[in-house]
């Protein structure tokens, strides 16, 4: 049996084509040449702060406001439009939303983290009927923030674990032979 090549989620480009300054087209080629995962925070290390908008419940979302109250796991995502999801991540996205009220039972807020902007997150939200929020951010600095990496018209997935100190307790990076993080690997990472 040979390697399976993933498939696009939809041959529906649309959300490429809009030419605007802050358009997805930008945001596509900004993110185009690969740049692998950069990021050297070390166990134990501040979480680098941020606020953005969740889409998914209509507010902002700090993340110094949610850590002092419960553990949060951050993860970056690769959704290139309200079309176009990554055919790595797509199945993890689908497994977090549906683990979301194993995460909470435990005290954990998961944070799910995407390059889309506003409007096209919110088709996500409901394309996926995404329970859990889902925080925009088309300027991707947050991704670059935490060294995700870059590759083919959006940021690299990554996930990491953030104490009720705001200190990192996991991080994990993308790679082809380990795309994501697991849910058991995520729920586990602050038991330890």
């Amino acid at each position: 049996m040979g390697l399976r090549i993933p498939t696009l989620s939809s041959s529906n480009f649309t959300g490429l084509l809009n030419d605007a300054a802050s358009s997805p087209t930008v945001r596509f080629w900004k993110n185009f040449l690969p740049i692998p995962a950069t990021n050297k925070m070390e166990i134990g290390s501040a979480a680098p702060d941020f606020e953005l908008p969740d889409v998914t419940h209509n507010q902002s979302l700090r993340l110094s406001n949610l850590y002092r109250q419960q553990p949060v796991v951050l993860a970056f995502t690769r959704i290139f439009t309200e079309h176009q999801y990554c055919p790595l991540c797509l199945p993890h996205i689908k497994a977090l939303n549906e683990a979301y009220p194993q995460f909470q039972q435990q005290g954990i807020e998961v944070l799910l983290i995407t390059s889309t902007d506003q409007l096209q997150s919110q088709k996500v939200v409901t394309d996926l009927q995404l329970n859990l929020p889902l925080l925009s951010n088309p300027s991707c600095d947050v991704f670059r923030r935490y060294g995700t990496g870059q590759a083919l018209g959006a940021p690299l997935p990554a996930q990491f674990v953030i104490d009720t100190q705001g200190k990192l307790q996991f991080k994990h990076l993308f790679s082809f032979f380990d795309n994501n993080a697991s849910l058991t690997t995520l729920l586990q990472a602050l038991a330890s």
